[in-house]
């Protein structure tokens, strides 16, 4: 391990980060800072790394510069995702950024294929602290603590000497910093930021719709039923990659059947949960994607689910009968 990420773990410890349970006054008023150790980083590195990487995601990364990251998905011979994640470059790196229980298995994957290309991938955690800043003044303290801000574009990007920053929402950011750095870089945000466990960071991930694929849910969702497209992490004018003519297919016949919704369930919740509906009998019509404690109790979730149980409006989980999911418009969707 790298030493300096040794001294910052150290000094995380050492860290106020509030309870495991998300605060309501935290989750959308207040400005908050994270710790986003919970999400892995792969580095791909080479002549060919770009290239390499292209030819296996779902979104077009030929023109991928160090000014804007893109999003997307990375799936099976079937079409359906073995992960998504946000793609970036820094340094001559193209970095990949995904839950840390999905990095090893979709390293090594992503690694069989490589071949004769002059490419590595390789862990890089221990390169990188990652940082969570969401909510009202988050892009001024950036700004100030960084000297630099991503501009105004989602996916925009921002970097200095040790560290860089891409722009999630209007107010939502995901940082990255030398470890020798990151401790000082972490007391100029939480001097004004209230700093909170990641659970917080999960539930705005949640309730912003943004779906992360889970061990759980692994090899289960075409990109169309997870609203990559709505979300800009398909291109249909690039070249083949594993499932291409599925999703390919998929759209351009119009035979989605599933998409992602946000909704509110009065129970605890796992990803790869069933979900029930009257009008699918004792069969699942869907599954739960990601769930996230939520303010005032209960959980939130984002789940995949056939789009005429949703329209019928009674979709329960874990059995029919089961509690009720309540739904919430994705802002988005429009």
């Amino acid at each position: 391990m790298n030493p300096m990420l040794s001294d910052w773990n150290e000094f995380l410890r050492g860290q106020t980060l509030g309870g495991a349970a998300v605060d309501p006054a935290a989750a959308r008023a207040e400005l908050v800072l994270a710790d986003l150790s919970h999400w892995g980083l792969i580095a791909f590195a080479g002549d060919e790394a770009q290239t390499f990487l292209h030819s296996q995601v779902t979104n077009d990364l030929r023109g991928l510069g160090p000014e804007r990251a893109v999003f997307a998905g990375y799936c099976s011979a079937k079409g359906r995702m073995l992960a998504n994640f946000l793609v970036f470059k820094r340094d001559g790196d193209i970095l990949v950024m995904l839950p840390e229980t999905l990095r090893e298995a979709v390293r090594k994957r992503l690694a069989m294929f490589i071949l004769r290309s002059k490419v590595t991938a390789r862990d890089a955690n221990g390169d990188w602290v990652r940082l969570g800043l969401s909510g009202p003044g988050a892009g001024a303290l950036l700004a100030d603590a960084l000297a630099t801000a991503p501009g105004p574009g989602i996916m925009a990007m921002a970097h200095t000497e040790a560290a860089f920053a891409i722009r999630l929402g209007d107010e939502r950011f995901d940082i990255f910093v030398r470890p020798g750095q990151a401790p000082d870089l972490w007391r100029a945000l939480a001097a004004r930021a209230r700093a909170v466990a990641a659970p917080v960071w999960d539930w705005l991930m949640v309730d912003a719709g943004i779906p992360a694929v889970v061990p759980a849910t692994q090899d289960q969702f075409v990109p169309q039923m997870a609203n990559m497209i709505e979300l800009g992490g398909v291109s249909f004018q690039k070249g083949c990659y594993p499932g291409q003519e599925i999703v390919a297919r998929s759209q351009y016949l119009g035979t989605q059947k599933r998409r992602l919704y946000l909704a509110h369930v009065e129970s605890e919740v796992q990803p790869g949960e069933p979900v029930y509906s009257p009008a699918g009998g004792d069969q699942p019509v869907g599954q739960v994607a990601n769930a996230a404690a939520a303010p005032g109790g209960g959980y939130d979730v984002l789940a995949v689910l056939q789009i005429s149980a949703y329209e019928s409006g009674a979709v329960h989980l874990g059995k029919e009968g089961g509690p009720a999911l309540a739904f919430r418009p994705l802002a988005y969707m429009g």
